[in-house]
């Protein structure tokens, strides 16, 4: 009996610094380009946009806090109006690289704390809807199904549904909190096996050990994983060998 093959999204976040971005494009069919909230300028974004296009990667905007000095991953106390500004500034920033590089704005994904806490509180959740609708772009935005924004979102803006694969998982379907022990998965096979799990049976074990519904069309792996690139040529391995393979 032949398998069906099955086509999947693996997107990273990139633009970072992290000096592995052309290693990671081969093995990825979207991107999330930091745009300045927590690292990034003009120059790195239009660098990032250019190595997407030569690998055939869509590019997305990487908004996040304004705060270079914790990479994005503290929660900072702003107003909604400040938020919304914000976000619209670096998603504005970012299209601005688009236009010059003549490449398409694809989606946005948020970045570390924003994307956890817009996943649940709905004030934040609010202030992405209005920074992106702000902009009079529709590009697609990736969150996790079932969240807060997912429900502010929705009939706004077209929504890209967002499974994590060197991240664990909470019984409510949140991310472990990074600060937690074993909160990154860093071993290229339970990575797989997530993947595997998340594509194939709509599902994720949790920390726990309890297994939880799990709707995702894409799946994202972080560019500054120690590890990225060595867990990504793996998955494509396995991919190969179970007929799943990406867009491009």
């Amino acid at each position: 009996m032949k398998h069906t093959k099955v086509e999947i999204d693996i997107n990273a976040d990139v633009g970072e610094g992290m000096g592995n971005d052309a290693l990671i494009m081969p093995y990825i069919s979207s991107c999330n380009i930091a745009c300045g909230g927590h690292v990034g300028d003009e120059d790195t974004i239009r660098r990032t946009i250019q190595l997407a296009r030569e690998n055939h990667v869509h590019v997305g905007a990487h908004p996040s806090f304004p705060d270079r000095d914790n990479f994005g991953r503290k929660l900072l106390t702003m107003t909604k109006n400040e938020l919304t500004q914000s976000i619209e500034a670096q998603v504005l920033l970012f299209h601005k690289q688009c236009e010059i590089e003549e490449t398409p704005l694809h989606h946005v994904k948020l970045h570390g704390a924003l994307y956890n806490y817009a996943a649940k509180d709905a004030p934040t959740a609010d202030a992405v809807v209005d920074a992106i609708i702000a902009t009079k772009f529709r590009p697609k935005l990736y969150v996790p199904y079932g969240s807060v924004l997912h429900r502010k979102a929705e009939n706004l803006l077209p929504l890209v549904f967002e499974g994590f694969i060197d991240r664990t998982y909470m019984p409510d379907g949140s991310l472990v909190a990074r600060n937690t022990e074993n909160a990154v998965i860093n071993d290229k096979n339970a990575a797989w096996q997530q993947l595997y799990q998340m594509v194939t049976k709509q599902s994720v074990t949790t920390i726990t050990g309890e297994v939880v519904a799990l709707v995702a069309n894409t799946f994202c792996i972080h560019g500054d994983h120690p590890n990225a690139v060595k867990i990504l040529q793996y998955l494509h391995e396995q991919m190969d060998a179970h007929q799943i393979s990406l867009p491009k």
